[in-house]
């Protein structure tokens, strides 16, 4: 006979946890949806800004239009080219923090931490713009 062992309501809650400050969610998503208005600071503070474009288009429209195309459809990221994530992620007394916290993107700042086990990252890969309901070119996600 199995003995039960009580379960703590409170975590039954959510599957959401508060942020510990690992920096796990800044290293590994490689790809941030950006909205108009937040690209002209975050390129003046250093990061990389692009867009999402597929070879089909830029030969169907140009690399000049097809950039014009994707960036009036929202389709623009703040980009980490490199394994060691957002450039903005500093390590400060063995924690991690944004050094642009109170000016990061509204992507990161509706961000919920979600570590309960390794199948998280796997699911969403390292594109952060799906827990926002957006696909990989920042659309809205198709309802099945």
């Amino acid at each position: 006979m199995t003995t039960p062992h009580p379960v703590d309501p409170s975590a039954l809650k959510s599957i959401f946890h508060e942020c510990n400050q690992c920096g796990t969610c800044c290293k590994q998503y490689r790809k941030i949806t950006l909205q108009e208005d937040e690209v002209a600071f975050i390129k003046k503070m250093g990061g990389h800004v692009g867009v999402d474009l597929g070879f089909a288009e830029i030969r169907e429209k140009g690399l000049e239009q097809a950039t014009a195309d994707a960036k009036k459809n929202g389709k623009i990221f703040m980009i980490h080219p490199d394994d060691k994530g957002c450039m903005f992620l500093q390590k400060r007394d063995g924690k991690y923090c944004c050094k642009i916290y109170h000016y990061r993107p509204r992507t990161c700042r509706g961000f919920k931490c979600n570590l309960a086990d390794g199948t998280f990252l796997s699911l969403f890969g390292r594109d952060s713009i799906h827990l926002l309901g957006q696909n990989a070119y920042g659309l809205p996600l198709e309802n099945d």
